[in-house]
């Protein structure tokens, strides 16, 4: 095997290992608030005293998704920059090209999670798929986009 390819396999490999740490972050968050928060009578309340919170509420897959998601990316992104993709350069640069990424990934996968999710599709499947279709694209995304000049430099 070539270093070059040797090289994109070790990375997939690592891209992959560490995005399943991410997923288990995204998971573990999104059933946390989907099973424990949500039911607390500090977030009934705010639904009942605030229209404009149970407006957002009213599909809670979103903003229970948004939040997870977040967290996830924050983990994601640290741990593949520094270990993954080995760059220390202009990580204020390398953060707004993730940003362009999941300006366009968030915003498209809620909207498609709350139409399934409202149509009764279970909730997990939803964010199980989207998990995966993240996984692929970030990594693409991440190795020819951000982290372009990274490559090879292992």
């Amino acid at each position: 095997m070539s270093e070059k390819k040797n090289t994109s396999l070790i990375q997939a490999i690592k891209f992959f290992l560490f995005s399943c740490s991410a997923g288990l972050i995204q998971a573990g968050s999104f059933t946390f608030i989907n099973e424990v928060v949500i039911k607390l009578a500090f977030f009934q309340n705010l639904m009942a005293e605030h229209p404009g919170f149970a407006a957002i509420m009213h599909n809670k897959y979103g903003p229970i998704y948004l939040t997870a998601l977040t967290l996830s990316v924050l983990w994601n992104f640290t741990f593949n920059r520094k270990f993954t993709f080995k760059s220390a350069s202009n990580v204020p640069i390398a953060m707004l090209k993730v940003l362009g990424y999941y300006a366009v990934f968030t915003p498209v996968s809620t909207i498609l999670g709350n139409h399934f999710t409202a149509g009764g599709a279970n909730e997990y499947i939803v964010l199980g798929l989207t998990m995966a279709c993240n996984l692929i694209t970030e990594f693409l995304f991440d190795k020819f986009v951000v982290f372009r000049d990274a490559l090879g430099k292992e």
